[in-house]
């Protein structure tokens, strides 16, 4: 809990989540709307913590397993990242703080996949394989982009 006033003489108070965007219950609304997975789940936050509205400011900061982010964390991110540039004075330092979060999430989706995996498994060769289906696809790519070059 922060000990210094935020905004408006009240503390900052934030809980961040990582909804996973293909879960069943996600599709019907992540498949017609972007980012509505982690706007929902910034809806359940802010329900969860309605009752430090009066003392705090809350901002529930919610992201997709697929990357997408929330209008809250959004928001907050814009914010964050001016006071990161402020104080810093390095024009970047926003920036890098958005990869963080972008890196942290690709961290969390790669454990989850691990975890999925049998303990006697032979990981090298399931990221050999992986390896190969997206060498393949550069390739595909760049023969695509080399045709639209000539032609």
């Amino acid at each position: 809990m922060p000990l210094c006033p935020w905004k408006m003489g009240r503390p900052f108070v934030w809980d961040a989540t990582c909804d996973d965007t293909l879960v069943p219950s996600h599709l019907p609304s992540s498949s017609c709307c972007a980012g509505s997975a982690a706007a929902a789940a910034e809806n359940l936050k802010r329900r969860k913590y309605n009752n430090l509205v009066g003392s705090y400011i809350f901002e529930p900061f919610g992201v997709e397993t697929l990357g997408l982010w929330g209008p809250s964390a959004q928001k907050l991110y814009k914010d964050l990242s001016k006071r990161l540039v402020d104080t810093s004075r390095e024009p970047r330092a926003g920036f890098y703080f958005g990869q963080k979060i972008s890196i942290a999430i690709q961290r969390g989706n790669a454990a989850s996949l691990l975890g999925t995996l049998p303990v006697d498994s032979d990981v090298d060769e399931f990221f050999d394989a992986i390896f190969y289906i997206v060498r393949f696809k550069l390739v595909l790519i760049s023969l695509e982009f080399y045709y639209t070059v000539i032609t």
